[in-house]
């Protein structure tokens, strides 16, 4: 049996965007990281990379997951630092994109690599083996590409690209690592140029680039027609270009043409005209405020070809085109595309038709199977779909017909012919024996590494379908089912998993079942987010009806359900990923534990729509602040930070910010695998079921804060609004929180117990929901999805 791949400690080598953010992602991992560059030219040595550790702070997205993590990375230089290298498991290299640069690297850090450590170039398209060769026999049986996607902390992506001689057990091993330790959907690509995500990527952009001239379209309304309108991200074609660094996609098209001379769509590969005019006017893009688009105040321009100049951008798609997108069935939609005579129409059919064909044609030399590509390009590039499962979907045998006609007449950007496989009866590439690999001539099933087995729902692609497990009890809001291991599994099904009064009762009585028939129990969605918290529609409908009655009901029902996961008998524990906001928040601090994956941003964020939180989650943060007083201990220097995130609506940016927040506790789980949080949930679960669980006993003797802490908060508040900080109502609403957190008006010191502290949330909810500014936010926030400040 090879040995185990065991990392400890990393090294970074190159401390440029990529690199810093590298190991500040191996750091948020808990992976002790050196980070490396050269030695400054005066100064401190490390200079340069203590600057590059400074600048992760204002990077945005934040690449660290808790702003102290920064001065976990150790700065090293390449002159006084090489015997740093010795201690490090793992060692990635992230320098620029030069052959020679990076090989001259490896010749000077080869000497101090440990035998047993792994070596992996962080390249988006250099060959592998062209790399390998410069190292010692010896080391190149732990060397392999991996290609992180940019950001790194957020992309999903990564492309591992073994070298000849790598040995399988250090890819093994190293996707082990990249998948549960780093979060990454890790894909093999093989040594060819920009391997695939960016190979099909870049193409698909190129391909767009053309059509966009050809059909003498705006790039805004190219953006309008490739982004969320066809499943892309926001940013589309020239958004995207943009965002990257016009000099950079100029650098990346060069490459693609002197690095693939002989592939049939060669002469497409070299910038526009206008590309390059840009780069030379130093308009590079966003990096310089100017690019495709600029902004003149408030308001975004895009560049026209016709006038030389920028003009607003419109971007507006044709009424009858977004008709056809809407379309739900894709093969009617794509039949559609092909048969209109609107331009934009026409730009869509062919820039899918030569993405499909680029795929198709390339397919054998840049991956093992069909899968590899559309995952590539889902979690690279944030397409809803990958080219394969988009042919697919519109009816293989019918779009591959349409394809060839159009290589036969000339309008294809290649007269490169499909490959065979394209058409030997096939409907497509997806199926349930797995995806099809043209080197091999048969459909492959997924990865057996152990490590997918700690993948329940892995992310399918077109035709997988795992099994939903055993439905216990179903009603129109909440789903508990499970896989016959003893854990009950809740599974809300309203929009955002937001919080009815059907998710109420369902929770009630899965917890009922849980505690009868099971040994744990499990809040778990299929897809983000946790919880967007309570169904504000619903809590307006009651308050325009008058109902006060009706909608006081809803708050007690809420609290009780909170009550009901915090005492239940068998431990249940929260799930949590993306938005955990309001009662999505509370209903997490009411179990056991949170296993939250890092990627979670929760909040009790009702203070926004002119409330308070009223699920529990004043009433538990007031008995944490006196739990971590301890006896006598000074109980409102515990509340007051816990004060300003909820009056502040604050939201966590990630899972150990949230903790920061006192939002998480201690010892509740980070997860850095989307897809393995439910695994990793259950098995809690299931620890603490078989350490004998019990449910924490009531507080019946919690010390406040009271009348004093109160005064206190009123103060701070007073010189906030004559400040003009907040608003009169602003005021309202952070007072009446200070009130419940403090425990009301009794006497500081004063023991109340948890049905006080919830009967004090439900008053001054009611009260608030009550009031005309408060209804005016709540319909604002229905209806434009932003909080209203009056």
């Amino acid at each position: 049996m090879p040995d185990k791949l065991l990392i400890r400690r990393a090294a970074v080598l190159g401390a440029g965007v990529m690199g810093a953010q590298i190991a500040a992602h191996l750091t948020n991992a808990g992976v002790d990281t050196v980070l490396f560059d050269l030695p400054a030219k005066d100064g401190d040595p490390n200079g340069i990379v203590l600057k590059a550790i400074a600048n992760l702070g204002k990077l945005s997205p934040a690449p660290l997951a808790g702003k102290a993590l920064a001065e976990a990375i150790t700065p090293a230089n390449y002159e006084t630092g090489l015997e740093l290298l010795r201690g490090c498991d793992l060692v990635i290299e992230a320098i620029a994109e030069r052959m020679d640069w990076k090989q001259d690297l490896y010749r000077k850090v080869a000497p101090y690599i440990a035998p047993h450590a792994v070596l992996a170039s962080n390249t988006s398209g250099l060959g592998i083996n062209a790399l390998a060769d410069v190292l010692p026999e010896t080391l190149r049986a732990r060397f392999c590409g991996v290609h992180f996607f940019n950001p790194p902390r957020y992309m999903h992506l990564a492309e591992l690209i073994p070298a000849r001689a790598t040995d399988p057990a250090v890819l093994e091993g190293l996707e082990t690592f990249l998948t549960t330790q780093l979060g990454k959907g890790v894909v093999y690509a093989k040594d060819t140029p920009n391997f695939i995500g960016n190979r099909i990527g870049v193409f698909s952009m190129l391909a767009a680039m053309h059509h966009t001239a050809q059909l003498g379209l705006g790039f805004d309304t190219v953006d309008a027609l490739t982004g969320p309108a066809i499943g892309r991200p926001k940013s589309a074609t020239y958004r995207t270009a943009d965002v990257v660094g016009l000099d950079t996609m100029a650098h990346v098209i060069r490459t693609m043409a002197d690095t693939l001379p002989q592939d049939p769509w060669h002469r497409y590969f070299q910038a526009p005209k206008w590309l390059a005019a840009l780069i030379e006017k130093g308009a590079l893009g966003q990096k310089s405020g100017a690019g495709v688009y600029t902004k003149r105040g408030k308001d975004i321009l895009v560049l026209d070809l016709q006038a030389q100049d920028y003009r607003p951008s419109a971007g507006d798609l044709d009424p009858e085109v977004g008709a056809i997108l809407k379309e739900r069935d894709p093969a009617k939609k794509f039949a559609a595309l092909r048969a209109s005579s609107h331009p934009q129409a026409q730009f869509l059919w062919a820039a899918f038709r030569d993405t499909f064909h680029y795929a198709a044609f390339h397919l054998a030399d840049i991956a093992d199977t069909a899968r590899d590509v559309d995952l590539a390009m889902r979690w690279g590039y944030g397409w809803s779909q990958g080219p394969f499962e988009t042919w697919q979907a519109a009816g293989w045998k019918q779009v591959a017909g349409w394809i060839a006609e159009d290589i036969v007449a000339g309008k294809a950007m290649s007269q490169a012919p499909l490959p065979d496989w394209v058409f030997d009866g096939r409907d497509g590439v997806h199926g349930a024996r797995g995806s099809f690999s043209p080197a091999r001539s048969a459909d492959i099933p997924r990865s057996s590494n152990p490590v997918y087995r700690r993948q329940r729902f892995p992310d399918p692609v077109l035709g997988e379908r795992p099994a939903p497990g055993e439905t216990v009890f179903e009603n129109e809001a909440l789903r508990a089912w499970h896989d016959g291991d003893g854990v009950l599994v809740a599974s809300f099904k309203t929009k955002m998993h937001t919080v009815n009064d059907q998710v109420l009762a369902g929770l009630q009585l899965a917890v009922g079942i849980a505690e009868r028939d099971f040994r744990a129990m499990v809040l778990w969605q299929p897809k983000e987010p946790f919880s967007a918290g309570a169904d504000l529609a619903g809590a307006l409908g009651l308050l325009q009806a008058g109902d006060i009655a009706g909608f006081t009901k809803m708050v007690a029902d809420f609290q009780a359900t909170s009550q009901r996961l915090k005492y239940a008998l068998v431990p249940v524990v929260a799930a949590v990923r993306g938005l955990a906001l309001g009662g999505g928040c509370e209903f997490q601090m009411h179990a056991a534990r949170t296993v939250a994956h890092l990627e979670s941003y929760v909040g009790l964020v009702e203070a926004g729509v002119g409330l308070l939180p009223a699920g529990g989650g004043l009433k538990e943060l007031a008995l944490r602040a006196a739990q971590a007083a301890g006896p006598g201990g000074d109980v409102f220097a515990q509340l007051r930070p816990v004060f300003e995130t909820v009056a502040m609506a604050k939201v966590s940016g990630s899972a150990f910010e949230a903790r920061e927040l006192g939002l998480l506790r201690g010892g509740d789980v980070v997860a850095f695998h989307a897809h393995e949080l439910l695994h990793i949930a259950r098995q809690q679960a299931l620890a603490m079921a078989e350490s004998g669980y019990r449910p924490p006993l009531p507080a019946r003797r919690i010390p406040v804060a009271g009348d004093v802490g109160i005064a206190t908060f009123r103060m701070m508040l007073v010189n906030m609004l004559e400040g003009r900080f907040i608003s009169e109502h602003d005021h309202e609403i952070a007072l009446r929180i200070a009130t419940v957190l403090c425990g009301g008006e009794v006497d500081r010191g004063a023991l109340v117990d948890e049905d006080w502290l919830l009967r004090l949330e439900r008053e001054h909810f009611v009260a608030l929901a009550q009031m005309p500014k408060t209804q005016e936010r709540i319909a604002h926030m229905l209806k434009t999805g932003k909080p209203l400040r009056n």
